[in-house]
């Protein structure tokens, strides 16, 4: 078992305090995550059930053998070391293969969502400058519609299917690579991972993150997971991969314990399917978000339909609430631990009730190894019970590089020292943080952050809509769901059937958990005297109409 980094037996204070990060300036996340545990070539490394419900398991020795392979395939397809390799695939193993082979040839994995609809898929491809793209059958026809237009993108390769002109087909490149390869010696400080954040003012940004991130991610795992890993745990999640909490927060740092992690992604969550899961894979750790929570919630009696294994749970992306918590005690036997972080900078706040009381609604204290605090415009800190931004000092492992092809977001982030998250939050005397709202327009509707802008140039591309606002609106379930308003075209008329035609070009451009889910048509959307829309005008007549304002 790998050696963990909180010490046991001790407050948090003196877990704080006597933390400090030993961060080798060698250092390359698919030796750490896979080659070193691959010496025991029976020990497991993941847990798959396809749609189909067949499961098979994977070890770490095969996949340090596919991962080379598929290395030295890049290789010959012309990536090279800072390259960009897009990975359009979802929890499967192929999935990991693409990430390890990418990480051990210096290149820089971008994780893309399956939701994503061309539009948002040729966005991030074009931006980051795709050099090959892997993806399987199920997402291949959308892929190819947008290859041809990306001057960068010299290959597409296939998983599963190659009834295509010029597709590799993945088991073809593979099974003529030999299975040994010596990784590059990437610096702790080399850029690994690229993962498309939405924007809130403009197009979505590009957070560029070194291999150190792992790292930085490790002290809140064990956190939040009660001194992560023990003797039989195993990790799931229904996150995306593509996404920072199914990456960053459960497959590379479970793997870098050496811990097994189920794979299945069902399309749609399903609260059944999902106790179905943790009973039958033996999941003892899992990350769910509270829209998940408040699903599972509906079903009655789990313990006794289920024999569940739980020991530890995460949650984030928006408030979990005392009645959940008090739930999932009761129904599950486990203390969800609610943490925070974004994708720039991930998992700084959390709570860890083994070492201090959990505070139903707080986002938790400082993780050992970061330094948070809530600072106004200047970066200074404000006062106890005063409201201000959740800022993080830098350096931090944690931290991202920068904004890919965008110095001036870059600059913007941060006031000194400190990166500021835009969201808006007190600290009591006891030093818990509590969210107040956001600073800007982002939206958090289970568990995923949206920015408004891609979703209003998506509404504005319909030939009826003049010009379109999208904010969150509050949901009991979701915590918020994408309401746009619309304003029309002169001669177009406001319809229900113009209102599902709306959410569908989105949903279909976009993707499935960005459209929105109500739709307002309006004569005169408020603009600043610079033609801003005004969204916080908007909020708060929705708020007004919710009873939630006066």
């Amino acid at each position: 078992m790998v050696e963990t980094l909180l010490p046991r037996g001790e407050s948090y204070q003196d877990v704080y305090e006597r933390f400090r990060w030993a961060i080798p300036p060698v250092y390359n996340i698919a030796i750490d995550v896979c080659d070193r545990h691959a010496g025991d070539r029976s020990r497991v490394a993941l847990v798959y059930e396809d749609d189909a419900g067949s499961v098979s398991e994977h070890t770490f020795a095969e996949f340090r053998a596919r991962s080379n392979q598929l290395a030295r395939a890049f290789t010959g397809l012309g990536i090279v070391r800072g390259d960009r390799v897009g990975i359009v695939l979802p929890q499967r193993p192929e999935t990991a293969v693409a990430h390890l082979a990418a990480y051990k040839l210096g290149a820089v994995a971008l994780p893309l969502s399956t939701l994503f609809g061309p539009e948002a898929l040729e966005y991030r491809l074009r931006d980051a400058g795709a050099k090959v793209v892997v993806t399987d059958g199920e997402n291949l026809d959308r892929v190819l519609a947008v290859a041809k237009g990306l001057p960068a993108l010299a290959q597409v390769i296939s998983v599963d299917r190659v009834d295509a002109d010029g597709v590799v087909e993945y088991a073809k490149a593979i099974a003529r690579e030999p299975d040994s390869l010596e990784p590059v010696a990437t610096a702790a400080e080399d850029p690994a991972i690229l993962i498309y954040t939405s924007g809130t003012t403009g197009p979505p940004k590009g957070v560029l993150h070194a291999h150190r991130v792992l790292l930085g991610h490790l002290p809140a795992i064990e956190f939040y997971h009660e001194y992560f890993p023990k003797p039989g745990d195993r990790h799931w999640s229904p996150a995306d991969w593509a996404w920072a909490g199914g990456l960053l927060d459960v497959l590379l740092p479970s793997w870098h314990y050496g811990v097994p992690v189920v794979a299945h992604r069902p399309k749609k969550f399903d609260a059944a399917r999902a106790f179905d899961v943790l009973a039958r894979h033996r999941v003892r750790n899992t990350f769910l978000v509270p829209t998940m929570l408040k699903m599972m919630r509906s079903v009655a009696d789990p313990r006794a339909r289920w024999r569940l294994e739980l020991r530890s749970m995460f949650t984030g992306g928006e408030a979990v609430g005392e009645e959940v918590i008090r739930w999932a005690r009761e129904a599950l036997g486990v203390t969800p631990h609610e943490g925070f972080g974004q994708t720039e900078v991930n998992l700084v706040l959390g709570n860890c009730s083994l070492l201090m009381p959990v505070k139903p609604g707080s986002m938790g204290r400082p993780i050992p190894g970061h330094v948070v605090d809530v600072v106004d415009g200047k970066g200074t800190a404000v006062p106890t019970g005063e409201v201000g931004e959740v800022a993080v000092r830098r350096p931090d492992p944690v931290m991202f590089l920068r904004y890919w092809n965008n110095e001036r977001a870059t600059r913007e982030k941060f006031v000194g020292d400190w990166a500021l998250t835009g969201d808006l939050a007190r600290k009591d005397a006891d030093g818990y943080f509590w969210f107040v709202g956001r600073k800007d327009d982002l939206i958090s509707s289970g568990g995923y952050r949206i920015g408004p802008g891609e979703i209003e140039d998506c509404l504005q591309g319909h030939p009826a809509v003049a010009l379109a606002a999208a904010i969150g609106a509050p949901d009991p379930v979701r915590g918020e769901v994408v309401k746009a308003f619309v304003q029309l075209h002169p001669g177009a008329a406001g319809t229900q059937e113009l209102a599902r035609d709306l959410q569908a070009w989105v949903r279909t451009r976009l993707s499935a958990h960005e459209y929105p889910r109500e739709i307002e048509f309006i004569e005169t959307i408020p603009v600043t005297t610079t033609g801003k829309v005004r969204r916080a005008d908007l909020r708060q007549l929705e708020r007004r109409r919710r009873g939630l304002e006066s």
